[in-house]
């Protein structure tokens, strides 16, 4: 492109001269004619006068007509020039501020358009390659400083989103050895409490009674780690089923919420004095809440609070801890496969569950969304009302 304009501009100069010179030639050799004419005319006039006194025999006209004659023939030379290159030369000075007018065009567009554009190209063809991490200076005054503004925070954009590209991959890589280290310490109990029953050191019904519940709570975690590992090996979570039907919500919740609290005893719910009916999965909607209140347990480590309200033709749940909450450039990556934030520690995952969740409600025709407070993390599932009563 800069050639190009290069090109041109050479072009309009080299016309703009040819145009001046020619039309200089053209001015001197005319004005130069015309004021020969004009001298010839007015010697001849004065000879004839000269020849008329030396007839008359007028010695002091003649002289002064011959002085004349000398003084005229002289300047036909001198005045005739004078003019012309007058002419001439005013001709050539606009040729000249012509050219000067257009270089400066020239640096103006070269400056303010081209040097920018070529820079953008450069970038744009080093961004092609994969470079990210070069910042591309710009000045928000000329012409591409917007258009290069947006294209540095796209970088940005761009540079961010590989890298939690770039850690979700990572993660998947390590989710099996994780379950596989997750699966060893519950079959190690269960192994360990069934030797000792094999051994006959439950010496009491208390303590056989106490060491089946330890491998009966051991054999839960196995399932659900075991759970975890079936949806990481499966690619589509298509193959997910959910079959909704009508259900009454609020007293769905509370039945499900009182068998997830168990001993825990760190889940609130408050019952609302209305019906809402919605179509769901009764066992997704066990798995979604296990999941929310599990990580909630994991990563607040705080009481949760749920709730269920009516806005407009959905029935709204929220789900509220009091932790630390997330970051906000975690946030819009907790729905991902396998992102786990940066509040996770050391605490062990699959970064599955949301993922798994917000699945769940769109299948059943809902949404997900998460708000993060200053003293905790909500999440607010919205599913549509079938019918409801006050």
């Amino acid at each position: 492109m800069k050639g190009k304009l290069l090109a041109i501009t050479a072009c309009f100069a080299g016309v703009i001269l040819l145009i001046s010179l020619l039309l200089a030639y053209s001015v001197k050799a005319e004005t130069k004619e015309e004021k020969k004419a004009e001298h010839i005319v007015a010697l001849n006039e004065i000879s004839q006068l000269a020849n008329q006194a030396i007839t008359d025999n007028d010695k002091i006209t003649e002289e002064l007509l011959q002085e004349k004659i000398k003084i005229l023939t002289k300047n036909i030379r001198t005045d005739t020039y004078q003019s012309s290159d007058t002419l001439y030369r005013t001709i050539l000075l606009l040729g000249a501020g012509s050219l000067t007018y257009l270089f400066l065009v020239f640096l103006y567009v070269y400056l303010s358009i081209l040097r920018p554009f070529d820079k953008l190209k450069n970038y744009a063809e080093s961004i092609s390659k994969g470079n990210f991490e070069v910042a591309l200076d710009y000045e928000r005054s000329n012409y591409f400083g917007a258009f290069t503004w947006a294209f540095d925070q796209m970088r940005k954009e761009i540079t961010s989103a590989r890298s939690c590209e770039q850690e979700a991959i990572d993660n998947n890589k390590t989710v099996i050895a994780t379950l596989s280290h997750d699966i060893k310490t519950p079959i190690a109990s269960i192994r360990a409490y069934t030797e000792g029953l094999e051994a006959n050191m439950d010496s009491t019904a208390e303590k056989r009674a106490r060491y089946l519940g330890v491998i009966m709570k051991k054999c839960d975690e196995v399932t659900k780690l075991t759970n975890d590992l079936f949806l990481h090996s499966i690619s589509d979570l298509d193959k997910l089923k959910v079959v909704s039907e009508e259900v009454e919500l609020c007293s769905y919740l509370n039945h499900i919420l009182e068998e997830i609290n168990g001993a825990y005893r760190d889940v609130f719910f408050t019952k609302p004095g209305f019906d809402l009916y919605v179509s769901i999965d009764r066992n997704r909607t066990l798995q979604l809440a296990e999941n929310l209140i599990n990580n909630a347990r994991k990563y607040a480590k705080s009481n949760i609070d749920v709730m269920v309200k009516k806005e407009d033709y959905n029935a709204i749940i929220s789900f509220r801890d009091y932790g630390p909450g997330v970051s906000d450039k975690d946030l819009p990556f907790l729905f991902d496969k396998f992102y786990r934030g940066r509040n996770c520690g050391k605490e062990q995952g699959s970064g599955l569950g949301l993922y798994i969740v917000r699945y769940i409600a769109e299948q059943m025709m809902g949404t997900v969304t998460l708000i993060n407070h200053t003293d905790g993390l909500e999440v607010v599932v919205s599913l549509p009302i079938i019918s409801h009563s006050l």
